[in-house]
């Protein structure tokens, strides 16, 4: 008994000269965790936090809750996130938007490659570029041709200035030597209507919003902006396959932690993303909102994070656009 009470005791010892830190990372986590989204609730970004979250929640023993805090394009939420205790409790989805927005806004700039700490690549959501049918070009050649006959006849829509399908626009005319005129809207809603009714020429949109349009004929698919063919339309090519070597543009979106995150607590969120997205459920989930699952690591990951904001910022500048 007494030999018992004596390691009980040294135990108890041990624990009580560990630092707070240390005792938190192997208790981890002992309380809710959140992620925060800096997009409106019904977003694709939104949806895919929100399934894989329920399914973090499962494997963690844990809440794992979704707060949604929109603005600057997301911006004032990593820059909120990035600021809060490096514990695991608060983590941002990051996504192709801070890449973006990384070199788009100025001196409000700031930079998720280098404020936070990658967790995982979740998902993308795969976009195609899509034509009116009375522009009258069925193929990316043909599309090109035309573009380099017209010049700035040819109008591209989006949902705003320094958005993901106006960069995609962007990084398109340079790649195929064209130029386009850019026809922004407040909202991907407002785009859509303009082009459906063949107010303006192209746009580049989540499949999952435009193949309805292309199986009525209101919309001609021309190609898909992946490296490789989406699943939702996997006999469209993709531009890149086409002629356009390496061009790539996604809504991408995954999960980081803020700088100086315990690797303990890293290790554990690695493994219950990736947990997460090897299950059936978070699969089906994601094919019904239209999001491909991606797995990346977080060197992967970060790697990924750290080309797309170059990419970007390198298109800005080829561009001579002012987004600020």
């Amino acid at each position: 008994m007494q030999r018992r009470q004596l390691i009980v005791g040294l135990c108890l010892a041990a624990m009580a000269s560990m630092p707070i830190s240390v005792l938190a990372q192997e208790t981890y986590p002992d309380r809710p965790v959140k992620i925060t989204v800096g997009f409106s609730a019904g977003s694709s970004t939104d949806a895919a936090a929100r399934v894989v979250a329920a399914k973090m929640s499962q494997i963690l023993g844990q809440s794992v809750v979704v707060e949604n805090r929109p603005g600057a394009s997301s911006s004032l939420a990593a820059r909120a996130i990035a600021a809060t205790p490096p514990d695991g409790y608060n983590l941002f989805i990051a996504s192709v938007a801070n890449a973006i927005n990384a070199s788009a806004q100025g001196p409000a700039s700031f930079d998720v490659a280098k404020n936070f700490a990658p967790i995982g690549m979740l998902g993308s959501v795969p976009n195609l570029l899509v034509a009116h049918p009375s522009l009258g070009v069925d193929t990316l050649p043909e599309l090109i041709s035309l573009g380099k006959g017209k010049g700035s006849q040819l109008s591209f829509a989006s949902s705003g200035n320094g958005t993901a399908p106006h960069m995609a626009g962007l990084l398109f005319a340079k790649s195929a030597g064209i130029e386009l005129l850019h026809v922004p809207y407040k909202g991907s809603s407002a785009a859509m209507a303009d082009l459906l009714a063949g107010r303006v020429s192209l746009m580049f949109a989540p499949a999952s919003t435009v193949l309805p349009h292309i199986r009525s004929g209101k919309l001609k698919a021309i190609a898909s902006t992946g490296l490789k063919r989406t699943n939702s339309a996997p006999d469209l090519p993709t531009i890149s396959e086409l002629g356009l070597k390496d061009f790539e543009s996604s809504v991408w979106l995954g999960l980081v932690a803020p700088l100086g995150t315990p690797a303990k607590v890293q290790a554990t969120l690695v493994s219950a993303v990736q947990t997460a997205l090897d299950s059936p459920e978070v699969k089906s989930q994601f094919a019904a909102q239209g999001i491909e699952v991606v797995k990346a690591g977080p060197k992967e990951f970060g790697q990924y994070i750290r080309s797309e904001t170059d990419k970007w910022g390198k298109v800005i500048e080829a561009s001579g656009v002012k987004l600020d």
